[in-house]
């Protein structure tokens, strides 16, 4: 690992940006705002330039480029155990990551990072509604919100809640004083190999230097069989706390208990910073109100009919597409799940659609729902039926079909839309499109 530079360090360097999504653009903006050209690369250019600057793709020229800068600036989704990665720190050129930049000059004490394999983006979400609701002024950074070093997010607010994936955490030299962690399930492993070290990755945020409390979900098995990863300052949310914070969380209106669990964690989240007003359950209930969850996350378009459709697209693996199912346990479900396949483990699905009783359709789509739809089989026999489409749309009308007296049409894919979809949101639309189509949402 490259010894702790900040974004102020590289006002006299040679920089280059490897990686042009959110972030990478970001990056860009912060290094312009200092009077810094970078050098632009990325694996696969959608144009051979940007705001008037070469992009170079990394086998064609860029990483040679790269390694002729003083340090590198890599987005999230570039491994850290790439080649490529290797060759430039063993040349001499520190790979970075922009949150990391942005952590060694930030205030530890208004910053808090959330991570987790699922929950991480509503309670950040969370955290962020009862701050504003608290009377503070408070973003998002992350996947659900802004870079925090982007120029184009200032003024700064009074607190940033940064989702913080697998990705980022190994960029990290330094994280703020309070972190969390919302579950734990395998994840990721083209991006970290194995599972182990996608567990070890991950949770090396509560062990980072700064930290002064990790607040975990004491619910999760997986988390505390790994609790010697979690390091010294842990704090469990426990089922007690949950049960204790209902008393103003019910006033957000999220269903199923997973949403519980993500209050209960976002506002010890809040306490550890020492905001006024985290431990006033009257406070926090009215902090609470109008929260209007995350799209594509448990997220009703509406009914037809008798038919309830849920967009949950955002679910790109086993746990949210359980907790899904928990969020409407006593109702008939129509479960759409495939999509990009990282070789997960859907064996604990299967459990989990094998052990409602409530009646259970299970509609596969392209790519890896047959392999879901397997494990589905092999959980529960003929007990829950599995039928196989060819896309998106067939999987909306055979599960509105089977439901149409009465049910809930949930789209919870258990896996990344890469190949089909540019990311989950052109799949949610097209959800709500294909919904659109069988009646008016209503």
């Amino acid at each position: 690992m490259h010894q702790p530079i900040s974004w102020s360090a590289l006002a006299d360097a040679s920089v280059g940006v490897w990686g042009l999504g959110v972030e990478g653009r970001a990056s860009i903006r912060r290094l312009g705002s200092m009077g810094r050209t970078p050098v632009l690369v990325d694996d696969a250019p959608a144009s051979p330039s940007l705001d008037g600057l070469e992009v170079l793709a990394t086998g064609s020229g860029g990483l040679a480029a790269l390694l002729r800068c003083d340090v590198v600036v890599k987005s999230p989704g570039i491994s850290r155990y790439r080649p490529e990665v290797a060759q430039l720190e063993a040349a001499g050129v520190p790979v970075c990551g922009g949150l990391g930049l942005f952590m060694e000059e930030a205030d530890p004490t208004r910053v808090a990072c959330v991570t987790g394999t699922k929950g991480k983006s509503t309670t950040t979400a969370l955290a962020v509604h009862l701050l504003t609701g608290l009377g503070y002024r408070a973003r998002a950074g992350g996947n659900i919100g802004q870079p925090p070093w982007d120029p184009a997010a200032e003024p700064a607010p009074d607190y940033w809640v940064v989702e913080t994936s697998s990705y980022q955490v190994p960029d990290l030299c330094r994280a703020p004083l309070v972190v969390a962690v919302t579950s734990l399930s395998p994840d990721h492993l083209d991006w970290h190999g194995t599972v182990e070290r996608y567990y070890a990755d991950k949770l090396s945020l509560c062990t980072k230097p700064g930290v002064a409390l990790a607040v975990a979900d004491g619910s999760d098995d997986l988390l505390r069989a790994q609790a010697a990863l979690l390091g010294p300052h842990l704090q469990w949310v426990t089922a007690s706390d949950v049960e204790r914070d209902t008393a103003w969380s019910a006033a957000l209106g999220l269903p199923g208990p997973h949403n519980a669990r993500n209050a209960s964690i976002a506002r010890a989240v809040l306490a550890g910073l020492g905001v006024p007003g985290a431990s006033d359950g009257d406070r926090l209930a009215e902090a609470a109100r109008d929260f209007g969850g995350l799209p594509s996350r448990c997220h009703s378009l509406g009914t037809v009919g008798a038919v309830e459709f849920v967009d949950d697209s955002l679910s790109t693996n086993v746990l949210p597409a359980q907790a899904a199912l928990r969020a409407f346990e006593a109702e008939p479900v129509a479960l759409l799940v495939g999509g990009h396949d990282r070789g997960l483990d859907y064996t604990p699905l299967g459990r989990s659609v094998a052990a409602r009783t409530a009646p259970t359709l299970v509609v596969t789509m392209p790519d890896n729902g047959p392999r879901i739809g397997a494990a589905v089989r092999d959980a529960a026999g003929d007990r829950v039926e599995v039928l196989d489409a060819a896309s998106l749309q067939e999987a909306v009308e055979t599960a509105f079909g089977w439901a149409r007296s009465g049910g809930v049409v949930l789209l919870s894919p258990a896996a990344p839309s890469f190949g089909r979809f540019r990311d989950y949101r052109e799949r949610a639309a097209a959800f709500a499109e294909a919904a659109a189509r069988c009646g008016t949402l209503s």
